[in-house]
């Protein structure tokens, strides 16, 4: 009996810790599809490309946008529309891209020279430049850099030459006039005016006598001798207004060489001549030829976005 007991009391045992273990046990999961694997941070492909850029003799490394971020602020007013921000940064990458094709230094894909390629500042000259609205103004071109991520003008499958210039006398210029001619740089109009551009107008006034020491200068063959009435004789305009050519003391002058001569503005002047003295009254500012970056603006505050702005500007291209 005893041994019965004793036995019962055993087994007892063991089905109670069994249960106890079997209740401490983690409970099974229903199966669930394996979730993929965390991506890796997605980079744009602004950031995933790097360029050397020549920075005064120096070439330096850097990514696409480090390099837009600082055109883009060289190259335009921060204080300018967004969506006219996003258009010269797409102008800027449509401009690096053509060159990528075609480097025009040995040791370097593109330089920071605007006489050359496009200007660039590095963060310590924005820093300068810009002061206290620093961060304001580089967040505010960051913003246009990232918006437009890796889109740039394309012309046939190519790139395309995307010249820009600050503004315009009612119509840009024709690259024809200046360049080769491209069909996507043809003459459009554009909005900017005297109100809406600093010095749109602009004079530069000389003495017979340096008017025509500065002629001599560049072709010392001119006929600067008689009346100073009769030396400018013809002056020529193409169809966008600007001067094409001029005939000063029976030598022809390209309306490019005057402005390189006398430090104009642009080659949408006037030349008038009175009371011993020669006044250049010019309109707008730089070559004319497509995108003007004051137009641009103007575009932008009246609704255009900056795919509107650079069709306008560019007919022909294609967003790539």
């Amino acid at each position: 009996m005893m041994k019965r007991m004793l036995l019962s009391s055993i087994i007892l045992t063991a089905l109670t810790l069994a249960a106890v273990i079997f209740s401490c046990r983690a409970p099974v999961k229903p199966q669930t599809e394996t979730p993929p694997p965390a991506a890796a941070e997605k980079l744009d492909a602004d950031e995933k490309r790097s360029i050397t850029v020549l920075c005064g003799d120096e070439p330096v490394k850097m990514t696409v946008r480090h390099y837009l971020v600082g055109v883009v602020a060289s190259e335009m007013p921060a204080s300018f529309e967004p969506e006219a921000l996003k258009a010269q940064a797409v102008a800027a990458r449509s401009y690096l891209q053509r060159f990528l094709a075609s480097p025009k230094h040995e040791n370097a894909d593109i330089c920071s020279s605007s006489d050359c390629c496009q200007a660039y500042s590095s963060e310590k000259k924005l820093k300068e430049k810009w002061g206290k609205d620093y961060d304001t103004y580089i967040n505010k071109v960051k913003d246009a850099v990232s918006a437009t991520d890796g889109e740039y003008l394309s012309y046939e499958g190519k790139a395309a030459l995307t010249a820009f210039h600050s503004s315009s006398a009612g119509v840009t210029e024709e690259s024809g006039a200046i360049w080769n001619s491209l069909p996507y740089l043809v003459s459009v109009k554009s909005p900017e005016t005297a109100d809406s551009v600093p010095n749109y107008v602009s004079r530069l006034t000389l003495a017979d006598i340096d008017f025509r020491d500065t002629i001599l200068y560049l072709k010392p063959e001119a006929d600067m001798t008689g009346d100073a009435d009769k030396w400018v004789s013809d002056i020529k305009r193409n169809g966008s207004g600007r001067v094409q050519t001029a005939t000063i003391g029976k030598v022809k002058f390209t309306g490019a060489e005057l402005r390189k001569l006398f430090s104009l503005r642009s080659t949408a002047f006037k030349l008038e001549h009175s009371d011993g003295q020669f006044t250049f009254t010019v309109t707008g500012y730089g070559h004319g030829v497509g995108m003007s970056q004051y137009g641009a603006n103007i575009m932008a505050k009246n609704g255009s976005d900056y795919k509107e702005i650079l069709a306008h500007y560019y007919p022909g291209t294609t967003l790539s």
